[in-house]
């Protein structure tokens, strides 16, 4: 089962590969980019920083010598003093056995079996001699006549021994002092159970020279002895009394050793830019450690873990250009697309690095932090947000912010400033409406980028000196920005076709030659696409596209008609038609020209590839149904494929919005009563209609989608094909007697009564009614 999943997954990915293979048309584009990535990661991973001088102690620094990144350096002293304190805390480790009171007894036994034998004194002071090493033979003497009385030797064996033996199972020690010196306990381990106790008070303990002078204490209370036994008592047990408890040293050593090494080295941080010496000045010896660990964190010319952690990180962060997070490749990316996102990359990139070398030759680190924030990043991010959708431009802010990150040599948090930064820029670009928009930005993303940068200062504990040079930074960078997305948006158009937001805004302007030739030539089909075009922007904002440019796209997707306008309804001003006069097949011909010929104004105008492809998708393959039907009644057999648009499909949301839109606004001409309610019925058939067709299989619309859609269409239609309220017809004649007066008090001749009662016909019906639109105008339906 479990192998089954695994191939299972495996075959999925190979399918996802599949399909982003055919679904995007990078080509070398691809290549290109992961190309670029390779060469960022190697530049970021080359190390241009000269290793630092090495000085030894007592030596005269022939330079400075500054911190070029935060190490932190081992306090050696510090450390050692710290194991010395432990250690001093370690309790000692004593073995506790019973061994020693056997031993005991046996003596005690054998000495009084010598004083109860008797004979000759000097041979048995002798035998205790023997026992008893330290008693010359005139004391072993006067010990044995003491030890061989009788209440003598019952007092030692009933009231002491027991004692004796009580102290022993507690522990006794040679020397309680040496239990005591620096030390909060003693650890007791008994070599027969094997347990181990830990004694912290070591006061409880006695030695053997306490128990003998607490026995000595008892002789004395005990008024049946005489001096003379209490002193040979004192003696024997004096002389051959062990101790039970005894010290250790290896077990001791060993732990202190384990617990030596467990604790951590005492270190202290060497901030990035600290002077660690001076020229001229003497190196001292923490001088010396400070160098030497500075000199081994130093790497070697080339990082190639560094290299390759980046480039893995990289391609990971990379695969956002082609698939969303739901899964899908999103709109197809072309080479050009790829090669752009790879020049923007590389030129950055590179241009990161020349500034941080650059810095690096300053003394002033707090002018080389100035120059990694005075880097424009988000003037190079809201450059991409005039292209590409908002997964892609993140895609790339995040691409920028990692590589910039690694030129410049710094942390995490020089990476959120840039990327939230490059965030900030791409908001207000696209909601910037014009040039001047674009312009007035600098505010509020130089206002922006100082919050985002106090809060990585925060994080980073940037000293309080730094301030003024980075604020000034910042203000540096949102200039540059500025700069960048008005010097390079031209260059970006010219080179790569695009069409940028400042392009499609211009392409709206009224004044531009083929709006006007549309104006002009064909009024009826330019009022079709500014309804077209309102209804495209609200759909576009509905379901999240690209409004502006699906906006444009609809004001230019008839351009087509400029040839032949004469054969297309909306132009023919309620004449004849001339369709009636032809066959269908040239018909066809006429109406299919149309998005041959919007391709070659689009190409000649210079409209850009996305609206040259949104104009040839419009239509994608569907069948012109009228004049197909028209051959079919004629008795023609006519073949489907000659009266369908060549296509193709549309690829991405706003060419398949536009279709729609088209589609539905043509056929709305056609309600007799355009109430909301049939108008929405109408809508939703038209809607389902090209969808049940398959035109909307390639672009990604989702049924919330046309959904959201069919409402926004629906609100546009309902508004413009408003009623109006008729005027009485009392209140128009004395409309009119009042204009006729007038008239004839400004000019008092009879001409220009001729005027106005000739302008009278014109917008009152036979019947006296004024029409409905009589005061709207094609030209009053304006984009903004």
């Amino acid at each position: 089962m479990t192998a089954q999943k695994k191939t299972d997954k495996s075959a999925g990915v190979f399918l996802l590969v599949q399909r982003l293979k055919a679904h995007h048309r990078c080509g070398r584009g691809f290549c290109f980019l992961v190309g670029t990535l390779l060469f960022l990661s190697i530049l970021a991973g080359v190390n241009f920083n000269v290793m630092p001088r090495m000085y030894v102690s007592g030596q005269v620094a022939e330079s400075d010598v500054i911190a070029e990144h935060d190490i932190m350096v081992e306090d050696s002293r510090a450390t050692d003093a710290r194991r010395k304190q432990i250690l001093l805390l370690q309790p000692p480790v004593y073995d506790l056995s019973m061994e020693p009171f056997a031993i005991f007894q046996n003596r005690t036994m054998e000495i009084l079996r010598i004083a109860n034998e008797g004979g000759e004194r000097k041979h048995a002071a002798a035998a205790l001699s023997h026992l008893i090493e330290d008693v010359t033979p005139d004391v072993a003497e006067e010990v044995l006549a003491e030890i061989a009385r009788h209440d003598v030797q019952e007092y030692l064996l009933k009231d002491l021994m027991p004692l004796i033996r009580e102290n022993f199972a507690e522990g006794l020690v040679t020397d309680l002092r040496s239990g005591r010196v620096g030390r909060t306990g003693v650890i007791i381990r008994n070599l027969d159970t094997g347990a181990e106790t830990l004694r912290p008070d070591v006061s409880t303990l006695h030695d053997v020279q306490s128990f003998l002078a607490e026995i000595a204490s008892r002789n004395r209370q005990n008024a049946g002895l005489t001096p003379q036994a209490r002193r040979a008592v004192n003696i024997v047990l004096a002389a051959i009394m062990p101790a039970s408890l005894t010290l250790n040293r290896e077990a001791t050593q060993k732990r202190a050793e384990s617990v030596a090494e467990s604790v951590k080295p005492v270190y202290y941080q060497i901030q990035k830019g600290e002077m660690i010496v001076r020229k001229g000045e003497r190196v001292s010896r923490e001088q010396q450690i400070k160098l030497q660990a500075l000199h081994d964190s130093s790497s070697g010319p080339m990082r190639w873990t560094n290299a390759g952690g980046s480039f893995l990180c990289a391609l990971l962060v990379s695969i956002g250009f082609f698939v969303s997070p739901s899964g899908r490749p999103g709109t197809p990316l072309q080479s050009k697309d790829m090669l752009m996102i790879s020049l923007l990359l590389l030129l950055s990139g590179i241009g990161a690095k020349a500034a941080c070398l650059f810095g690096l030759r300053l003394d002033s680190l707090h002018v080389q932090n100035a120059f990694a924030v005075a880097f424009p990043a988000a003037g190079i991010v809201g450059l991409v947000a005039m292209i590409f959708a908002a997964r892609r431009y993140c895609t790339m802010g995040l691409l920028l912010a990692f590589f910039t990150m690694l030129m410049f040599q710094a942390g995490y948090t020089l990476f959120i400033y840039y990327f939230l930064g490059g965030m900030l820029g791409t908001w207000l670009m696209v909601r910037a409406q014009s040039r001047q928009d674009v312009v007035w930005s600098i505010v509020p993303l130089t206002v922006g980028q100082c919050v985002i940068w106090a809060g990585t200062a925060l994080l980073a504990n940037v000293s309080f000196e730094e301030v003024p040079f980075n604020l000034i930074a910042v203000a540096v960078n949102s200039i540059f920005s500025l700069i960048i997305l008005f010097a390079a948006s031209p260059v970006v158009e010219m080179l790569f076709g695009y069409s940028t937001r400042f392009r499609l805004m211009e392409l709206m302007s009224l004044e531009q030659p083929l709006m006007q030739e549309m104006m002009m030539a064909i009024p009826g089909t330019y009022h079709h696409s500014l309804v077209v075009a309102n209804m495209v922007e609200a759909g576009c904002k509905g379901v999240g596209a690209n409004s502006l440019l699906c906006k444009v796209a609809a004001l230019y997707h008839d351009v087509g008609k400029l040839c032949y306008p004469e054969y297309y309804i909306e132009n023919q001003y309620g004449g004849p038609n001339k369709h009636d006069k032809i066959a269908p097949s040239l018909s066809v011909l006429i109406l299919l020209s149309h998005v041959k010929k919007g391709i070659e104004f689009a190409e000649r105008y210079n409209l850009g590839r996305e609206i040259t492809d949104i104009i040839q998708q419009h239509h994608g393959t569907r069948l012109i149904q009228y004049f197909y039907q028209k051959a079919q009644k004629l008795g023609e057999k006519p073949r489907e494929s000659d009266y369908c648009y060549p296509g193709p499909r549309p690829q991405t949301r706003e060419a398949a919005i536009l279709m729609l839109a088209d589609s539905v606004e043509a056929s709305s001409r056609t309600l007799a009563d355009p109430t909301p309610a049939r108008i929405r019925g109408h809508i939703d058939s038209i809607i389902k209609g090209i969808f049940s067709e398959g035109q909307l299989d390639e672009s990604e619309l989702t049924f919330k989608d046309l959904h959201y859609l069919s409402e926004n269409f629906q609100r546009i239609l309902t508004g413009i094909f408003h009623q109006r309220i008729a005027y009485p017809e009392a209140k128009i004649s004395n409309i009119y007697q009042n204009s006729k007066m007038s008239a004839d008090a400004r000019s008092g001749g009879d001409r220009e009564r001729n005027k106005v009662h000739s302008f009278l016909p014109s917008a009152a019906e036979p019947d006296g009614k004024v029409r409905p639109d009589a005061d709207s105008a094609p030209s009053r339906g304006m984009v903004r």
